[in-house]
């Protein structure tokens, strides 16, 4: 793991935002190593095992070269990495929007309020549905955002339940995005739709504008 005054990076980019409510602003991006979960159909396996170890005060240097003020922290898994508070924190305090990309399996407590929680919450053909932490779920403010990834009809109706039984609708906005090149884009639309189900759905949008496998977009 980094030592006490860095983070282990995997790679920093300036692209379009291609997921949540900010989808298709720009962006820098922060990705870092690292993950405590291994879903069924991760597109970032080599977030696993490929860092750097980067100190707090490069990587507010390295962001600060783009001309762009949202800054996405990803993995990976963030918050497997103790550091990235202070350095949300201080990304904060210099004026960025910060959205968090998170698997939901960890507490996000301690991350700065004003940053945008991006939490998921893993359906069952991720493979990971057992280490969902649903406490988070009481910690969303209207700020923050959920996110369902969606493999077929069984993840669909599953979600469902999950919006239903934990209160989410009203508590913040909902995205469901298909897996892609495993669910069809229409199929989860036309369930949406046929439900009357106020959520937002929502593409990997950098995967139709760049070859799906390219990193650093």
């Amino acid at each position: 793991m980094s030592r006490p005054d860095t983070l282990s990076i995997n790679e920093i980019f300036y692209s379009i935002q291609g997921e949540s409510s900010r989808m298709g602003l720009p962006c820098i991006f922060v990705r870092l190593a690292f993950c405590n979960l291994r879903c069924a159909w991760c597109d970032s396996e080599y977030t696993f095992y490929e860092g750097k170890d980067i100190s707090l005060a490069e990587l507010l240097d390295q962001v600060s070269e783009y001309d762009c003020r949202l800054v996405e922290v990803t993995g990976g898994e963030p918050l497997a990495q103790e550091n990235v508070i202070p350095f949300m924190k201080a990304l904060c305090d210099r004026g960025y929007e910060v959205l968090l990309e998170t698997s939901g399996s960890l507490d996000i407590s301690h991350v700065d309020s004003r940053v945008r929680r991006i939490v998921d919450i893993k359906c069952p053909g991720s493979g990971m549905v057992a280490r969902n932490r649903y406490k988070n779920i009481e910690l969303l403010t209207p700020q923050d955002e959920v996110k369902f990834v969606i493999k077929d009809r069984h993840d669909y109706e599953w979600a469902k339940n999950m919006i239903g039984e934990h209160g989410l609708m009203g508590r913040c906005p909902i995205l469901m995005s298909p897996v892609f090149g495993e669910l069809e884009n229409v199929h989860l639309s036309e369930w949406i739709l046929d439900d009357g189900l106020n959520v937002r759905f929502q593409i990997q949008m950098h995967k139709y504008i760049w070859d799906p496998q390219q990193r650093g977009v």
